[in-house]
C-alpha cells in the first residue's frame, strides 16, 4: 500500500478537483474514499479527512471564476457518498464482531454504535465549521450548501439509521446485556472495529475501482 496522502496533499487534491466543472462530485467522491482507504477507519481520521476534503473543497471553490454554488453541492454530495461507503464498511466489520458474540457484550460495542449514530452530524458539523471560516464569496453559498443537506438529509444518515436498527436487532438476538468489560475492552473493540472497517473499505475500493475500468 502506498503512503497515505497527508492532510495537506488532501487538501491541495481537493482544491484542484473544484476548478474543472466536469464531474466534480467523482473526483471529490474518489480522493475522499482513497484517503479514508489509506487510514485506520476510526472516527477521528474519518473527521480528519473531511475536514482536509471540506477546506480544499472551499479554497477551490474561492478561485474558480464562475458560478460556485452547484460546484459546490456536486462536491458536497461526492464527500457524502464516499463516507456512505464508510459507514457501510462500518455496518458490516460491527455485523461480524457481534456474531463473534462470545468475545463482547453489548455494553462493549455501544460506543461504536454511538460513533455510528453521529456521523452524519459529524459530517455537516465539519462542513459548517469549514464554511463559516470561508472568506469571500464563497461563505453564503457554502453556508447555504451545508443547510440544504442538512435539512434535505443525506445518504450517509439513511444508511446509518437502517445500519442502527439491523444492528440493534442483531445485538439484542446474538448478545447479552451487562457491564462494559472495562477499558481494555473498549480499546479491543475500537482496534478490531477499525481494521475490519479498513479492509472491508479497501474491498469496496478495489471493486469500485475494477468496474470504472471495465467501463
Amino acid at each position: 500500500m502506498s503512503e497515505p496522502l497527508t492532510t495537506q496533499e488532501i487538501v491541495t487534491a481537493a482544491s484542484v478537483s473544484m476548478q474543472d466543472d466536469s464531474d466534480i462530485r467523482t473526483r471529490v467522491h474518489d480522493l475522499t474514499l482513497r484517503a479514508l482507504r489509506e487510514r485506520r477507519l476510526d472516527s477521528t481520521e474519518l473527521r480528519a479527512v473531511v475536514r482536509s476534503v471540506a477546506e480544499g473543497v472551499s479554497l477551490g471553490a474561492g478561485k474558480r471564476s464562475g458560478e460556485v454554488k452547484e460546484a459546490l453541492a456536486e462536491a458536497i454530495s461526492g464527500l457524502d457518498a464516499a463516507l456512505l461507503k464508510a459507514a457501510q464498511a462500518t455496518h458490516l466489520a460491527l455485523q461480524e464482531m457481534i456474531s463473534q458474540g462470545k468475545d463482547f457484550s453489548a455494553q462493549d460495542l455501544q460506543p461504536a454504535l454511538d460513533d455510528l449514530k453521529i456521523t452524519e452530524q459529524a459530517f455537516l458539523d465539519i462542513l459548517s465549521q469549514v464554511a463559516e471560516a470561508t472568506g469571500g464569496r464563497v461563505k453564503q453559498e457554502f453556508k447555504a450548501a451545508v443547510e440544504h443537506a442538512r435539512h434535505s438529509g443525506t445518504d450517509t444518515g439513511a444508511s446509518v439509521k437502517a445500519s442502527l436498527i439491523d444492528l440493534s436487532s442483531r445485538i439484542s438476538i446474538t448478545l447479552q446485556a451487562g457491564k462494559t468489560s472495562g477499558k481494555e475492552a473498549a480499546q479491543v473493540v475500537t482496534s478490531r472495529l477499525a481494521a475490519l472497517a479498513s479492509g472491508i473499505l479497501a474491498g469496496m475500493a478495489e471493486a469500485l475501482h475494477e468496474k470504472s475500468q471495465k467501463k
